[in-house]
């Protein structure tokens, strides 16, 4: 991490942890990284790490979380957002991370899922999460070798299942 990184976070969580300035409010992130419902835990312990933040609820179907935090002390939406993302990003040793929530409308998305196989473990499914979810045009993605399946949630215009078979494939994640 850059010195200029780490300062920036820092200099955020001392305001957020001075006493008597927390005006919070609640703000809805999508987060990355909540790619099957035993993440769930996992981000509840790295949000608990976060000085003055509370996670109000998960939507893991979303992919979104409610955070209580005061946002305001990060200056403009986009900044409070990265600086967050920062936070949450080293809280979680890179496993998690937040972006704004999704604008285009459900009904232009398309499920797509693909059947998998191999290690059940976390860590495979997160090879496998991420091997589609950063391909643009995809808006969620969970990964599960339990189940047997990745799904994604894209935008048609911009991906398509080709793509996420390929990105698995080159990440050595086995189709059924």
């Amino acid at each position: 991490m850059s010195c200029r990184i780490g300062s920036a976070i820092a200099i955020v969580v001392a305001v957020l942890s001075t006493p008597g300035v927390l005006r919070a409010e609640q703000i809805t992130y999508q987060v990355t990284g909540l790619f099957m419902p035993e993440r769930e835990a996992d981000l509840r312990e790295a949000v608990a790490k976060m000085p003055a933040v509370k996670l109000v609820r998960i939507d893991y179907n979303k992919a979104e979380a409610v955070f209580d935090f005061d946002a305001k002390k990060f200056g403009k939406p986009q900044q409070a957002l990265a600086a967050f993302d920062q936070m949450l990003k080293q809280a979680s040793n890179h496993t998690f991370g937040v972006k704004p929530l999704s604008t285009t409308p459900a009904d232009k998305l398309t499920l797509i899922e693909i059947p998998v196989s191999g290690c059940d473990c976390k860590a495979c499914s997160l090879v496998a999460y991420e091997a589609v979810y950063k391909l643009d045009g995809v808006e969620r993605a969970t990964a599960s070798f339990r189940a047997g399946k990745v799904t994604a949630v894209i935008d048609p215009t911009k991906t398509d299942r080709a793509k996420l078979e390929a990105a698995l494939k080159k990440r050595g994640v086995h189709l059924k």
